[in-house]
């Protein structure tokens, strides 16, 4: 592999970084603890792993695991605290922030940089006056003996 072909590829990875950055600081901008550094490592990561998977083996299967990968990531934000459950959105955002990586890794940079706008609207957006809430808080609690 020439310079030339490695500066492409660490072109990508910025990229990656910067859109996943970009998606990080509307979280941290909203008081969000995951924010511009989780969500650019996460971008960054997905895109160097899609890179070896592409680029660098010729075999899909490396990037075909970031998705179980960043899935149990993801799981370890989502916490049930008092009957409530927090962390969905950021474990659902690292997630697509994880596909944004991957869309870097393999040239579909107008499509990542898309993915990312509606990302970031989506987050932006206020639908919490649309969002109804009427679930019974004790619906999941253990049975108690």
């Amino acid at each position: 592999m020439n310079w030339q072909t490695e500066a492409a590829l660490a072109g990508r990875v910025l990229a990656a970084a910067v859109l996943g950055g970009i998606v990080g600081w509307q979280r941290e901008h909203m008081g969000i603890e995951a924010g511009v550094r989780t969500y650019a490592g996460v971008a960054l990561g997905a895109c160097v792993f899609g890179l070896i998977s592409f680029q660098v083996a010729g075999d899909s299967r490396i990037a075909a695991n970031i998705a179980p990968g960043i899935g149990f990531l993801c799981a370890g934000v989502i916490l049930r605290q008092e009957g409530h459950i927090t962390g969905l959105t950021t474990a659902a955002t690292l997630w697509a922030t994880a596909a944004i990586g991957l869309a870097v890794a393999d040239a579909k940079l107008i499509f990542a940089f898309s993915v990312t706008v509606i990302l970031y609207v989506l987050l932006a957006i206020p639908l919490k006056k649309w969002e109804h809430r009427n679930v019974d808080p004790h619906l999941n609690d253990p049975p108690r003996h």
